[in-house]
């Protein structure tokens, strides 16, 4: 259950037992909160999750619609596997403003396997980290960094391509669809009875820029692809939808 990445802001008793915690917690929360939410007051088609791979420095990059998107699509694309394989329970990067205050939501995100990533999202010691992360796991990332308003995905930022071109590791496009409407900007609680999609498209081939220098270019130009990629599957989406 171990990984590379530590919570330095926690002490070494609380990273002694970490691995089991957050599994626990995690699970626990899958169980309690996301599979009724998504599965039973809501409805949840999943799309390509046996193109997802199940191994380790798994990188699941997906447009971003709520608060709660990681949930989705980790659980859309692990659970039960995560049970009897702990490294399947993503990491997610979040805002330290959105989930690392107060103290309390700060330790119940540690115990969920967030990563602090301070205002500004210009952190190149969260880069550090996240890249740590992926050596033993697998995780979720929102390139756009904020959530939509409307339900269009805009240009991805390019510290994401910077952890991919550093990590290397499989990059599965993700399209969300419905988030928005269960949990829209400034909602205090999730809305019932929302249809939900979940696209997982093939994993990208980004070979021809990793023997390219590592810079703000070339990760622009690799998240630019991603980027399209989610645009193609939304407009899957609303086919399957018939919009």
């Amino acid at each position: 259950m171990g990984g590379s990445y530590r919570a330095e802001h926690r002490g070494w008793l609380f990273n002694f037992l970490w691995p089991f915690t957050r599994y626990a917690f995690t699970n626990l929360s899958v169980i309690v909160f996301g599979i009724p939410l998504f599965f039973i007051f809501n409805q949840t088609r999943i799309i390509g999750r046996k193109r997802v791979p199940q191994q380790r420095n798994t990188l699941l990059l997906s447009n971003h619609q709520s608060m709660i998107d990681s949930f989705l699509v980790g659980i859309c694309a692990y659970f039960p596997q995560s049970l009897v394989k702990p490294y399947l329970v993503p990491w997610n990067p979040a805002a330290e403003e959105n989930f690392f205050h107060p103290w309390w939501l700060g330790l119940l995100s540690d115990l969920w396997k967030c990563i602090p990533i301070r205002p500004g999202r210009r952190d190149p010691r969260a880069l550090y980290r996240m890249t740590r992360a992926l050596e033993s796991g697998v995780m979720t990332l929102f390139p756009e960094g904020t959530r939509t308003r409307d339900g269009s995905i805009r240009k991805g930022r390019p510290g994401s391509g910077l952890v991919i071109l550093a990590a290397k590791p499989a990059v599965v496009p993700v399209t969300i669809d419905g988030m928005d409407q269960v949990l829209p900007i400034g909602a205090k609680l999730p809305r019932l009875f929302k249809r939900l999609y979940v696209y997982y498209g093939e994993p990208i081939d980004y070979s021809d820029l990793l023997d390219r220098p590592r810079t703000r270019e070339t990760s622009e130009q690799l998240v630019d692809r991603i980027m399209e990629v989610l645009r193609r599957q939304q407009v899957e989406i609303q086919e399957l939808k018939g919009e």
